[in-house]
């Protein structure tokens, strides 16, 4: 049996599953103290009488706790990007344009040497060791932490990056060294971003994902812990504390995937609705649809993977203003159970326009009967109308489509929406985005440029896979259930050497 949990601004979930079936669910309030709030949904689902800790086989958790470090500049390293590029790159130095409250946050170091590829794979100058040594103990004296470390063109080859780490960690034992070819794609400045909000991340992610590891050890679990990946996939705890960039929109992904699994449903908009938001996202083959530009998190561009999702402020604990035609963005959050007016508060809510209009059955019903019907009318056209231009948002094309409705507040939506085929609320919907986690496999991803000089177009791809599917494997898949589920190749013939871009993704069950 598997635990899945999410946690999310107002809610944490956690759902206990038996192969697909739900064995029991539990929402709980997240406290500021993340921990808090797991430990409380975990002991609700180990309370089952049929349940003991020994028949846990692993544990997922999908966490927006390292999203919200960043987006709050709060728990961040002080931490050094050196590029290597020089002489070439000096017009714009790495962090230039970072949010001055986050560069001041980490430390705002920025170095460059000597260092870097051209396009096609020829050095621009030499790797100087001694210059690394240098900066080394500069950083040093300047009690840095963690370090990124960004080759001009290291998707093309990497080797720059990796001696450049060699020596780094002779003289600075105790950083934590971030590579910017294994977070980001082509595009320097965004995969040095990328690749820099890794490295500020790396202690908040050993002390979080250690406090994951005891908890589950005071409630005497003994299996291993996995952590959810902003694709839908899986991630081991050692590889997260890695990697803690890889969990951004973790969470709208989870939910997604869930859906993907309660309605059977491969290709639909999904929409899952909590306390404060409303994220919406679109399933490919199962999948959450990728964003084909460039991601913004905390105000700093990005380029590594993320899902292509779009965020409105409507919630079950949107506050509802002016006589219903303002609801949200603001929300009671979790203080829902407090100030709701169907849990005995004074705030009017999304919740309880739901629940005088009939959508639900949540709290005191009658406490919500004396709001005025041209209140609840307005509201329910507001909400109505914000969920159907979501919907157009995610849509590829004008022709209707099928909605998976999930989350907590999924009780705001209707029987229809415009622009939806069919509206499909599955059972446990409201514990999707744990349910994602739980049942979620393991992923690897290269994107990668090649040279194919020498060489054939079956062999680059046969190269491809195998450290797709490596990757996969250092996940934490079983290398005999792995297989690749997309592969995209661009001949790029304005190269001397005739290059070919592969990007390749393998999908596998998790190692048992």
């Amino acid at each position: 049996m598997r635990i899945g949990i999410d946690v999310g601004g107002t809610n944490t979930d956690a759902v206990l599953m038996d192969g697909r079936d739900v064995v029991t669910w539990s929402k709980r309030p997240t406290t500021g103290n993340v921990i808090d709030g797991i430990t409380a949904a975990l002991r609700h689902v180990l309370d089952h009488p049929d349940v003991s800790p020994r028949d846990i086989d692993a544990v997922m958790i999908g966490t927006t706790h390292f999203t919200n470090a960043v987006v709050q500049r709060r728990g961040l390293d002080r931490t050094a990007v050196i590029r290597l590029g020089l002489p070439a790159t000096q017009s714009i130095p790495p962090l230039t344009d970072w949010p001055d409250e986050l560069r001041r946050a980490i430390g705002g170091q920025a170095l460059m040497l000597h260092g870097g590829y051209q396009y096609d794979g020829r050095v621009i100058t030499p790797l100087d060791p001694q210059e690394i040594r240098s900066a080394a103990r500069r950083l040093a004296a300047e009690d840095v932490a963690s370090v990124a470390i960004v080759s001009v063109f290291s998707p093309v080859s990497p080797d720059h990056e990796v001696a450049a780490a060699e020596i780094l960690a002779g003289e600075l034992p105790n950083a934590a060294i971030t590579l910017s070819h294994q977070i980001g794609r082509l595009g320097l400045l965004e995969r040095e971003n990328a690749a820099a909000l890794n490295a500020c991340l790396a202690s908040l992610a050993r002390q979080t994902i250690g406090a994951y590891g005891r908890a589950l050890e005071e409630l005497g679990i003994v299996a291993p812990l996995y952590l959810s990946q902003n694709d839908g996939t899986l991630m081991t705890a050692a590889f997260a504390a890695r990697y803690p960039v890889l969990t951004f929109a973790s969470g709208p992904t989870n939910s997604m995937r869930g859906a993907a699994v309660l309605s059977g449903g491969a290709d639909a908009i999904v929409l899952d609705i909590g306390g404060t938001t409303t994220d919406g996202g679109a399933l490919v083959r199962g999948f959450p649809r990728e964003a084909s530009f460039e991601v913004q998190v905390g105000g700093v561009r990005t380029n590594f993977r993320m899902p292509d999702v779009a965020s409105v402020g409507l919630g079950g604990g949107s506050i509802v203003e002016y006589g219903g035609q303002v609801v949200g963005p603001v929300s009671v959050g979790y203080r829902i159970t407090d100030e709701a007016l169907v849990f005995g508060g004074r705030t009017v809510t999304a919740t309880d326009v739901a629940v005088a209009a009939g959508r639900a059955q949540i709290g005191r019903l009658a406490l919500a009967m004396d709001l005025p019907a041209d209140l609840v009318d307005r509201a329910l056209r507001v909400i109505d109308e914000r969920v159907a231009a979501l919907v157009d948002s995610l849509k590829t094309s004008p022709s209707p489509a099928p909605v998976i409705v999930v989350g907590g507040g999924n009780v705001l939506v209707g029987d229809s929406i415009e622009g939806a085929s069919e509206v499909i609320r599955p059972a446990h919907a409201a514990v999707a985005n744990a349910i994602g986690a739980a049942i979620a496999q393991v992923s690897g991803e290269i994107d990668r440029i090649f040279s194919m000089e020498g060489r054939t177009r079956e062999g680059v791809l046969e190269a491809a896979r195998a450290e797709a599917v490596a990757l996969a494997g250092e996940a934490g898949a079983d290398p005999a259930t792995v297989e690749i589920v997309e592969v995209d190749e661009i001949p790029l013939a304005y190269l001397p050497s005739n290059a070919l871009r592969v990007r390749m993704k393998s999908v596998g069950e998790l190692k048992g």
